[in-house]
């Protein structure tokens, strides 16, 4: 069974960060492992508390993890302290690791700023130089890049950009006002791809970042290539909004397991 490794920080009502990844990932047919960053006390109408994890610690998870398991492919989601920052790419580098995916969570959709600015100084010069794929949304496109970003062809501009500063593939999220959920593959040999998606009419959408980049991870782990495995996750973040899974008073989470099936999911329908 194919591996896979997420760094990030936990979410106490499982619809994103590490809790997502984890459900993403085992829906997508590989094992997940986990390095912690943070913990949250949070639910779906917004975040309460964070508990950052020292770095002598994180960099334990991963001397635990890359000694015994080896992971086939790594994500790396939110990480706010640039001292964890350089644990995680100081890893990394020791480790040799392969298939690096990284989701720049630096700019929520409402603008507001997720980490202080010298965290994502530290972000560009350590993680981003060993990442093989990036999958910024579009406010955190355009904090990469400083430029402006309102239509299709300044999407591929920001993307070309950014995959030269860092010499990786970058995957540039519409769904901000830009287009209708259509994503942009720019490679790092120069040639781009569009994912079309349709807009799903559900406003349960926490975590769908966390979600899409794990799919991703999961299927770099199965040797897919890199336009194949963002053409699989698109699919599968389709089919796990589609589901319609309502749970919480606000912006609640997606059905990872919309495609498990088997008698270990089966209900018990005996009435007492």
């Amino acid at each position: 069974m194919k591996t896979a490794l997420t760094i990030a920080g936990s979410d106490s009502s499982g619809g994103a960060g590490i809790q997502a990844d984890i459900k993403t990932m085992l829906a997508n047919g590989v094992y997940a492992m986990s390095a912690i960053t943070a913990l949250t006390a949070q639910n779906t109408t917004g975040v309460t508390a964070i508990l950052n994890a020292t770095p002598e610690f994180l960099g334990q998870e991963l001397d635990c993890i890359f000694t015994d398991i080896y992971p086939d492919a790594v994500k790396i989601g939110m990480v706010s302290e640039k001292e964890l920052i350089c644990t995680i790419a100081d890893r990394l580098r020791t480790y040799d690791a392969k298939n690096i995916v990284v989701d720049p969570v630096m700019v929520a959709t409402s603008g507001a700023r997720l980490i202080s600015m010298d965290a994502i100084q530290t972000l560009k010069e350590e993680l981003f130089p060993l990442a093989d794929l990036l999958t910024p949304n579009i406010p955190e496109a355009m904090e990469l890049t400083g430029m402006s970003i309102a239509t299709e062809e300044e999407m591929i501009a920001a993307a070309r950009h950014i995959s030269e500063a860092y010499h990786c593939a970058v995957l540039c999220k519409g769904g901000h006002s830009i287009n209708d959920a259509n994503d942009l593959l720019f490679e790092q040999s120069g040639a781009y791809r569009w994912f079309y998606g349709k807009r799903i009419d559900n406003p349960n959408t926490h975590g769908t970042g966390c979600t899409l980049s794990s799919a991703i991870v999961s299927n770099l782990a199965k040797s897919f290539s890199m336009a194949d495995s963002v053409a699989r996750a698109k699919d599968y973040i389709s089919g796990a909004l589609s589901a319609m899974l309502d749970l919480g008073h606000g912006s609640g989470p997606m059905n990872h397991g919309f495609a498990i099936s088997g008698k270990f999911i089966e209900e018990n329908k005996t009435e007492a």
